[in-house]
């Protein structure tokens, strides 16, 4: 018998209250996290136009955008658990809004597009001309013509001539830990932690904004980011990107997982990457590529597909090492024998120093941003 029964109820009573508050948090920020992008624009009305950042060259502009239509009218203001769960129930009732018509303009320019069954459209504008080069970004005219007239724009960002390369990397263990090869923990970083809780790759952050700057230390390059993540939760990237200083670049290149209530289960996303890193090359025609990415899942094996379809494309291929199988690393450091025959180094490694190191002996990035590198990877082993 314990020596205090009633202080032992009172600490079991506590870890109750405890376990249950913390697992209803996790669940309102679950909820936020699924419905933020929707619910912010849903103060529009009935239909929503949303657009996410887009990339273009001097010949082609591309963006993503969608339609949506709502299935009842916006509840009033709130939070709590019981309104989060009701808006997340109205969300889920939504429709994207397939065929819907918009012009988009860009300068002399104007097309006439429509939506796909899941209310997405995807723009590709071919240019007669490059864009101003006075500035990376650039504004689209969006205006959705049926089934009512909402006008907005979409951001889309143009390199400057002087650009030497486009960085692809991917989000998931590689910028932020993710955990993607435990589905489980995949979900939960996912949809319940915020971007303040997310905790990033030490150093990754330093080394992309070297990498975004280049040989000069003061360009600005195209960043592409590639994830298994949903739409869903692109505003919870973004802000996560701007607290840990990350360039955002164009776009956050995620993929529809298609949750309603008629497809309750993600749809899947087999050969998503590959497909979307292909149309970027192709986009870049002029361009040179890095790739980043980790050993967890297929990083390699996909960009080494990448390296084979677009030979003398890609001038390096960054894999974070995740793992410590030495079975998985024979395997990586096979295909790093066939990209070097191909002219295409692939560099495993447990540190972003090695990554740095590598990319300024090639004149990627200047010695200052190595510096910064290793200022922030001390700054953060001090913290722990």
């Amino acid at each position: 018998m314990p020596r205090y029964p009633e202080r032992s109820r009172c600490a079991r009573g506590s870890f109750i209250f405890v376990f249950f508050d913390t697992c209803r948090q996790g669940l309102e920020r679950a909820i936020r996290a699924v419905v933020g992008s929707a619910s912010r624009t849903a103060r529009r009305g009935k239909i929503v136009v949303q657009t996410y950042r887009g990339y273009g060259s001097a010949a082609h502009l591309f963006l993503i955008g969608r339609v949506l239509r709502e299935a009842s009218p916006e509840l009033p203001a709130g939070d709590g658990l019981w309104h989060n769960l009701k808006t997340i129930w109205r969300l889920m009732r939504a429709w994207g809004i397939a065929d819907a018509e918009l012009t988009v303009q860009f300068g002399d320019l104007e097309t006439t597009i429509k939506t796909d069954r899941d209310g997405y459209f995807r723009l590709t504008l071919d240019l007669p001309k490059p864009p101003p080069a006075d500035r990376h970004w650039h504004e689209v005219a969006i205006r959705l013509e049926t089934p009512m007239i909402i006008e907005t724009v979409g951001d889309v960002f143009v390199p400057r001539p002087d650009c030497s390369f486009v960085v692809i990397s991917d989000i998931d263990d590689t910028v932020m830990h993710t955990g993607v090869a435990n589905k489980l923990l995949m979900m939960w970083r996912l949809f319940i932690q915020g971007a303040e809780s997310r905790t990033a790759i030490p150093g990754m952050a330093s080394f992309l904004r070297a990498l975004y700057r280049g040989p000069s230390g003061d360009g600005a390059h195209p960043m592409l980011y590639v994830s298994r993540a949903p739409w869903a939760i692109y505003g919870v990237l973004e802000r996560f990107f701007k607290l840990h200083n990350i360039p955002v670049g164009p776009i956050l290149f995620l993929r529809e997982w298609g949750l309603t209530l008629q497809h309750p289960i993600p749809r899947r996303g087999k050969g998503h990457k590959r497909d979307l890193i292909c149309q970027m090359v192709e986009h870049y025609q002029t361009l040179p590529f890095i790739l980043i990415g980790d050993s967890g899942q297929r990083d390699p094996e996909v960009y080494a597909d990448i390296v084979k379809t677009f030979p003398k494309r890609v001038l390096a291929v960054y894999i974070r090492n995740v793992g410590g199988d030495p079975r998985r690393d024979q395997v990586i450091a096979d295909l790093a024998a066939k990209l070097e025959s191909l002219g295409s180094p692939l560099v495993l490694a447990s540190d972003i120093r090695d990554m740095a190191d590598h990319a300024v002996q090639q004149g990627w990035i200047t010695e200052e941003g190595q510096a910064a590198i290793e200022r922030d990877l001390g700054a953060q082993h001090q913290l722990r």
